[in-house]
C-alpha cells in the first residue's frame, strides 16, 4: 500500500512555489470542508482561510509568464512555438479535466432523473462561465478552470500579432499585455458594477468572482511579476523580505477586514477592486518564495507532496469526495449523534482527498505528462 501512494518528485523543484501552492490548495479544501461541520464550527474555518483560488491565479501566471518570456527571447516566436505552448499546457491541465467531468456526467445520468447531457456541452469548450453565471450545483469548481483555460489560449495569441504583425519587442509585448488585460477586465467589472445590482454574497459570487470576463486581470499580476523577475532580477529580489510581510498583510486584510470596512459585497471595492488587491498582496509574496529553492525534513516533503497533487486535490475534493462518496454514506445507520457524523464525515473527507489525489496524480497525470514529452520531442 505504501509504495501504491509512493510519489517521487524532483529535487530541483522551486520551494517556496510549492509552499505557495500547498498553501492556496489548503485554503480552498477548509471553506469545502466546512461544509460537512455543524454551522458553529463551519464559519469558524472561514478564519483559517484565504482567498486559494486568486493565489492559484497568480501563481499560474508567474510560471507560465516565465515559460512565454523565455520562449520570446530565445529566438523568434513562431506559430509552431505557439502550438507547442498549447500543447504542453493542455496535456497538463486537459485529461484531469475531462476525466473528473466524464465521472460527474456518468453520475449524475443514473441518480439526477432532470440530468441532460445537452445542458452540459459549455462545460466541454469552458464557455459555461464566460460572461455569465455558471450553471449552479454540477461540478462548481470548473469556473477557475475556464479561467485558465481561457488564459492558455488568449494571452499567447494577442503576445503572438504584437510580435509578428506589429514588430513589438517581446519586452514590450509582455507589458503592453498585461497592462491591457488588466486595464480592461478592471473597466469591464466597474462598468457592470454601474449596471447590475449586487445583493447578496450569492449574486456577487456569480456575477464578479466566478466569470471568465472578470477575473482574467488576476493571472495577469503573476505575469506581471514573471516579467519583473525576467527583465530587473535585482530589483525584483532587492526587497523581497519587506514585500513578504507587506504582501502577507495585504492578503489577511483583504479577506478578513476589507470587506467589513467597506461593508457591501454590492459596493464597488467588493465588486471591483478587491481581486485587484489579493492579486497585488500575491504578487508581494513571489520575490521571496521564487529565491526560496529547498527545504529539508518532513514538512518539505509534506509540502511538496501536497504541491504535486494540489491539481488533482481541486477537482476532486468537493463534486467527487463530498458529494458523490461522503455525503451519500447512509451514516444514520452507523452513528446517532448529528455531530459524530459531522467529525467523521470531515475526517473522512481529508483522508480520501488525500488517497484519491495520490492515486490520480500518479496513475493518470503523471502518464498524461510522459504522453506529453513524447509527443512534444
Amino acid at each position: 500500500m505504501r509504495n501504491i501512494l509512493k510519489i517521487e518528485f524532483n529535487p530541483d523543484r522551486i520551494y517556496g512555489l510549492d509552499v505557495l501552492r500547498a498553501a492556496a490548495i489548503f485554503f480552498v479544501l477548509v471553506p469545502h470542508g466546512g461544509f460537512l461541520l455543524p454551522q458553529r464550527l463551519k464559519m469558524a474555518s472561514y478564519f483559517f482561510s484565504l482567498d486559494g483560488v486568486s493565489i492559484f491565479f497568480v501563481l499560474s501566471g508567474f510560471l507560465l509568464g516565465g515559460i512565454l518570456i523565455k520562449n520570446l527571447e530565445k529566438a523568434t516566436f513562431t506559430k509552431t512555438d505557439l502550438i507547442n505552448f498549447w500543447v504542453r499546457r493542455w496535456f497538463r491541465t486537459l485529461p484531469n479535466y475531462f476525466l473528473i467531468l466524464t465521472v460527474l456526467c456518468i453520475f449524475s445520468y443514473y441518480t439526477d432523473d432532470g440530468f441532460a447531457l445537452g445542458n452540459l456541452a459549455k462545460y466541454f469548450v469552458f464557455s459555461q462561465n464566460l460572461f455569465e453565471p455558471q450553471p449552479e450545483g454540477f461540478f462548481p469548481e470548473a469556473w477557475s478552470l475556464s479561467v485558465e483555460e481561457w488564459f492558455y489560449l488568449l494571452i499567447p495569441v494577442i503576445i503572438f500579432l504584437l510580435i509578428v504583425f506589429l514588430k513589438v519587442k517581446p519586452k514590450k509585448a509582455v507589458l503592453s499585455t498585461v497592462i491591457l488585460i488588466i486595464a480592461t477586465i478592471t473597466l469591464f467589472r466597474y462598468i457592470r458594477f454601474e449596471n447590475t445590482i449586487i445583493l447578496n454574497y450569492g449574486d456577487w459570487d456569480m456575477y464578479y468572482r466566478k466569470q471568465v470576463c472578470t477575473r482574467l486581470d488576476s493571472i495577469m499580476f503573476g505575469v506581471l511579476g514573471s516579467y519583473f523577475q525576467f527583465y530587473y532580477r535585482q530589483s525584483w529580489i532587492r526587497y523581497k523580505f519587506q514585500l513578504l510581510i507587506a504582501g502577507m498583510i495585504l492578503l489577511i486584510c483583504s479577506t478578513h477586514f476589507f470587506s467589513r470596512l467597506f461593508i457591501s459585497y454590492g459596493g464597488m471595492y467588493s465588486c471591483v477592486f478587491s481581486f485587484t488587491v489579493v492579486s497585488l498582496a500575491v504578487l508581494f509574496l513571489l520575490p521571496f518564495l521564487s529565491e526560496l529553492r529547498t527545504g529539508k525534513g518532513w514538512i518539505y516533503r509534506g509540502v511538496t507532496y501536497t504541491s504535486l497533487i494540489s491539481y488533482s486535490m481541486y477537482l476532486l475534493n468537493f463534486s467527487i469526495i463530498q458529494r458523490c462518496i461522503v455525503n451519500k454514506i447512509k451514516w444514520t445507520l452507523f452513528l446517532d449523534s448529528e455531530y459524530a457524523i459531522c467529525f467523521v464525515q470531515y475526517f473522512l473527507y481529508w483522508i480520501l482527498v488525500f488517497v484519491f489525489s495520490i492515486l490520480l496524480y500518479k496513475y493518470f497525470e503523471m502518464p498524461m505528462t510522459r504522453l506529453r514529452e513524447r509527443i512534444n520531442r
